[in-house]
């Protein structure tokens, strides 16, 4: 299949219902399903703010349909998540929502206009992999995975669909059952012309479990593979 830039994209499907924007206080707005989450998880400061940048990123890509208004969106979200990673500069994961953020934002823009924001979001992460290549199930490299096959390859852009499948294949390695690994391998496949091997990838992504508090990107995530199945005549 021909290649486009850009992309489904990394990334990665999580979160909960809808909050208001007010991103100078994530704490104050946690949902039911973090309210009930364990008491060590709830207690860092850095998976609370993961939490609120995982749910408005669902929010904003399922449940805006304007364009503009996801973009503008995304920018806000972005300028957030920013601050967030260079406060804990030591963490992995506000470096790979910050790439989410801006990867999802690049392919609402498309073309070659987004090379750079793309760019910047490989940048995080794969710093995020140097500090814990394991954080969020192994999510940065779902993330570069998916970049390295959304992406055109040289001149235009840094593609490479042999990267692409090393990554996505360590992120299934991470977490085998997890529904955005299965759904990013199964979609390079399909990009690769392989779709008879993308099936099953898919459609283990389709069963794979609820994540607690995650139900908006889950159920969109699960919208898109319903998608790609039918693209490939399940």
């Amino acid at each position: 299949m021909k290649k486009t830039l850009l992309l489904s994209t990394a990334l990665l499907a999580l979160s909960t219902p809808s909050m208001a924007q007010n991103y100078g206080s994530p704490a104050t707005q946690q949902s039911q399903a973090e309210i009930t989450q364990p008491q060590d998880v709830q207690q860092d400061p850095v998976m609370e703010q993961i939490r609120y940048l995982q749910t408005e990123w669902a929010r904003i890509k399922y449940q805006m349909p304007d364009e503009d208004a996801q973009i503008a969106a995304l920018e806000k979200l972005g300028a957030h998540a920013q601050k967030v990673t260079e406060s804990y500069t030591d963490r992995a994961e506000p470096k790979i929502w910050q790439g989410i953020i801006l990867s999802t934002k690049a392919g609402i823009d498309g073309g070659v206009s987004a090379l750079g924001t793309v760019k910047e979001a490989k940048a995080l992460f794969e710093a995020a992999l140097k500090q814990n290549p394991r954080a969020l199930d192994g999510s940065a490299y779902t993330s570069l995975g998916s970049l390295y096959y959304q992406v055109p390859g040289w001149p235009v852009g840094f593609g490479d669909d042999e990267e692409a499948e090393k990554n996505l294949k360590i992120a299934l390695q991470i977490n085998p059952d997890g529904i955005d690994p299965n759904f990013f391998y199964g979609d390079f496949l399909i990009e690769d012309d392989r779709e008879a091997e993308a099936k099953p990838y898919l459609e283990k992504a389709l069963m794979a479990p609820d994540r607690p508090g995650r139900e908006l990107a889950d159920a969109g995530r699960r919208q898109e593979i319903k998608a790609k199945l039918a693209e490939i005549g399940r």
